[in-house]
């Protein structure tokens, strides 16, 4: 568990990490996909590299192919936004982009940022700022290499901090 309000749960993925420049693996890209969404169900896909794509495919849910330049990430509520961290230098604000995230999520829908780990304060600037924004934190995912043991131990190398974040169901419940 992650301290919070309410505590976040915190998951581990064994997958393989990103290529260098792109946001995630393709086993990531399936699993966020499958995890988040159901068949039909609309991603906003601002990721870097065609992972993400391929599993939107694959499963048969809907896409907007974006940037996060772009003004507009399309007329219909999306299900899921899935984004790399940092943003990039000419993006929006932390708290406006995830403003802009809140307006393009449908209740109960979800944005995942994915963050290279290592830096421990960037998890909680992101998620402050998410909640500045009008949005809950929802779950920690940690993604590593496969594990393998090591004298013994299990040892993960983790690569990755997917956080979830989520759009309240009704607004004025108290989750956001």
């Amino acid at each position: 568990m992650v301290p919070g309000d309410p505590p976040v749960p915190i998951t581990v993925w064994p997958v393989p990490a990103p290529h260098e420049g792109e946001t995630m693996s393709n086993p990531m890209g399936v699993r966020l996909v499958h995890n988040l969404t159901h068949p039909s169900d609309l991603i906003i896909d601002l990721t870097e590299g065609p992972q993400l794509a391929h599993a939107i495919i694959a499963a048969r849910r809907r896409t907007h192919l974006q940037s996060t330049r772009t003004t507009s990430w399309g007329r219909q509520p999306a299900n899921l936004i899935v984004t790399g961290w940092p943003l990039a230098p000419d993006a929006a604000a932390p708290v406006e982009f995830f403003v802009r995230c809140r307006a393009a999520l449908i209740p109960g829908g979800c944005a995942a940022v994915l963050l290279a780990h290592g830096d421990p304060t960037l998890p909680s600037d992101v998620v402050t700022a998410a909640k500045q924004a009008g949005l809950a934190y929802l779950q920690h995912i940690v993604a590593a290499n496969q594990p393998y043991a090591r004298g013994g131990q299990m040892q993960l190398e983790i690569h990755t901090d997917v956080l979830v974040l989520t759009r309240a169901q009704q607004e004025g419940d108290g989750s956001a």
